[in-house]
């Protein structure tokens, strides 16, 4: 995944085995089984091109970490704890990028108007219901719950960035 994501466009499985092979000695029938795999999980769609495919990434390297903080996050038992310790592990510039973001970010949060308690609610059951569908659908969490395909940064299993099994590669 991490080729894909460097690129940031369509790819041949003979490309990312030629730029694999830069760094390393490694099989054609690898990177292929490893780019099927990704397929198969979610992580990118692919084109036909002439007698091979061209894969393309399903959401952004920074979609794919976000996912990955806000699962860890919402996994905790104390989130407000959790979010404590995260802060207080961040580097100066780490905070730095964080205020950058809340800039960003802050406008829209004080902007947005706060639906109605019922409202809220069935839109958290129906995100729920997405997810759930998803992971057993075996697509992209949020895909199932009606988000643009870009947006969903989170598969059903496995790390993107190496293709393997759950937590390889972090």
């Amino acid at each position: 995944m991490t080729r894909v994501w460097q690129w940031n466009r369509p790819v041949t499985v003979r490309e990312v085995l030629e730029d694999l092979q830069q760094e390393r000695s490694i099989a054609y029938t690898t990177v292929m089984t490893v780019m099927d795999n990704l397929h198969q999980k979610g992580w990118v769609r692919r084109e036909v091109d002439g007698r091979a495919y061209r894969y393309t990434a399903v959401s952004t390297r920074a979609a794919y970490a976000a996912a990955l903080m806000n699962e860890a996050w919402s996994r905790s038992d104390n989130p407000a704890a959790a979010l404590v310790a995260f802060f207080g592990m961040m580097s100066a510039e780490q905070r730095e990028a964080l205020q950058d973001a809340m800039r960003v970010v802050q406008p829209k949060l004080s902007g947005a108007a706060e639906p109605p308690p019922a409202e809220r609610a069935a839109e958290q059951s129906g995100e729920q219901a997405g997810e759930q569908a998803a992971e057993h659908a075996g697509e992209p969490a949020g895909a199932a719950a009606g988000e643009p395909a870009g947006e969903a940064a989170e598969g059903p299993a496995g790390d993107p960035a190496d293709g393997t099994g759950p937590g390889a590669g972090r």
